[in-house]
């Protein structure tokens, strides 16, 4: 009888071990988390919050995700510049509506194409698609 209780005070003991190590672990984790804080632009914030406010990713895409009518906007910053970008949006084309944006609009949305062209680069076309589903970009 004795073993017994032996064996069942080991068993909870271990089973206290293994919680405790998993409570300790888990905060662990949670608190001391590799994430930066990257203090961002209050106008690239506010362009963020235009982009989202017209649905600019129905058409286009930012890092390869969005919409396919019009082209991926990651870059466009640094291949066509501010001024080209606040024509587009001021006057549109004959694919993509003029929204009638106003002038801090228009200057938050260049803001914010210019904090994500500054964040990496994205071109779809340069993207290999691989045996399991995931790209790789060269």
């Amino acid at each position: 009888m004795s073993t017994h209780l032996t064996n069942d005070r080991q068993r909870i003991s271990v089973l206290f071990f293994l919680l405790f190590s998993f409570l300790c672990y888990s905060f662990y984790l949670y608190y001391y988390l590799p994430v930066k804080s990257i203090s961002q632009n209050p106008e690239a914030a506010t362009g963020k919050l235009s982009w989202q406010k017209y649905n600019c990713n129905a058409c286009h895409q930012i890092y390869g995700l969005g919409g396919y009518l019009g082209p991926d906007l990651t870059n466009v910053y640094s291949k066509r510049g501010a001024d080209y970008i606040k024509a587009f949006l001021k006057n549109g084309t004959s694919i993509m509506p003029a929204f009638h944006l106003t002038e801090q609009e228009t200057k938050d949305l260049v803001s914010f194409l210019k904090d994500i062209d500054a964040s990496g680069s994205s071109d779809p076309k340069t993207f290999t698609s691989r045996y399991d589903g995931t790209i790789k970009q060269q």
